[in-house]
C-alpha cells in the first residue's frame, strides 16, 4: 500500500457528499478530499482550538455565545501562525495528486478551507463550555 492509498484509506466516507457533472472544480475539490479530512481531523482541530484559547489567556471563557462565535472567526482570519497551523493540518493529508490540483488554486481553496473550519468548530462551540467547568 503507497501513500496515497494509505491516506485515503483512513478517510471517513461523507455520503452526503455529492458529486455531479456540472461541478466546479473547487466544489469537486472540497467534497471529495477537503470534507473527509476536514472530518478525520476534527478532534485535532478542536484540541488545537482549545489551546489557542488558552494561549490567550481564556478571555473566550468570559463571552456570550453570539461573541465566542465571532471570536473563532477572527482567530482563525485574523492570526496567520494560528491559520496557517490550521492549513497544515489540512494539507498534511493531501495525497501529491490532491497537492498538485491545490497549488493551482491555493488561494480560493485556502479561503473554502478556512470557512470550513470556521463553520465546524462554531457547530461545535459547545465543546468549550465543557472545558470551561474543569
Amino acid at each position: 500500500m503507497d501513500r496515497t492509498q494509505k491516506l485515503q484509506s483512513i478517510r471517513p466516507l461523507i455520503a452526503s457528499a455529492r458529486i455531479v457533472p456540472n461541478m466546479s472544480d473547487d466544489e469537486r475539490f472540497q467534497n471529495l478530499t477537503l470534507r473527509p479530512i476536514l472530518k478525520l481531523q476534527n478532534d485535532l482541530f478542536l484540541v488545537s482550538f482549545q489551546n489557542y484559547i488558552k494561549k490567550m489567556k481564556n478571555t473566550f471563557y468570559e463571552l456570550k455565545l453570539e461573541k465566542r462565535l465571532e471570536y473563532v472567526t477572527k482567530a482563525i482570519q485574523k492570526d496567520i501562525k494560528f491559520r496557517n497551523s490550521l492549513k497544515g493540518m489540512i494539507i498534511g493529508q493531501f495525497t501529491v495528486e490532491e497537492y498538485e490540483i491545490y497549488i493551482q488554486n491555493s488561494s480560493a481553496l485556502n479561503k473554502r478551507m478556512m470557512n470550513m473550519v470556521i463553520k465546524r468548530i462554531q457547530d461545535q462551540i459547545q465543546y468549550f463550555d465543557k472545558l470551561e467547568l474543569v
